[in-house]
């Protein structure tokens, strides 16, 4: 993961073999971005992303593998308990044009990913709503 930063604006380039979540937090910890929007496009060879079920208050998970084009990959940085918390989603498509989408889990490059991270001054916290089941902003 190589990443570069200008102004309020960081680059992130992920490389083959590298896992693309991990690669983003890092870059992100270590650029000190606590709020911002993420956008991206590239390629994995595998992912997996989720489905939340707001009855159970359960994600379902699918996995994905094979020769797969990023088609958007798009989210926030936020915090819960002052700790960076990355919120993701991700469509890819396959060799057939099928897409498959979700919340973004994991997901393992294949070629390259090229983010880019529009970050704030501003901090936006989260915490859990019990009456949903997940980490919602607190504005």
């Amino acid at each position: 993961m190589k990443a570069k930063k200008e102004g309020n604006l960081l680059v992130v380039r992920v490389d083959r073999g590298e896992e693309l979540v991990e690669s983003i937090e890092k870059a992100c910890r270590e650029h000190k971005v606590k709020t911002g929007i993420v956008s991206g496009i590239g390629a994995v060879s595998s992912c997996a992303m989720g489905v939340f079920n707001v009855e159970e208050k359960k994600y379902y998970k699918n996995e994905f593998s094979g020769a797969l084009e990023i088609t958007n990959l798009t989210g926030n940085v936020t915090t819960k308990d002052g700790q960076l918390y990355l919120h993701l989603h991700m469509t890819v498509g396959d060799d057939k044009g099928a897409a498959f989408g979700g919340h973004l889990n994991e997901a393992v490059v294949g070629v390259t990913a090229e983010v880019f991270i529009l970050m704030f001054s501003m901090e936006v916290e989260r915490e859990m709503d019990p009456n949903i089941g997940i980490n919602t902003m607190v504005l």
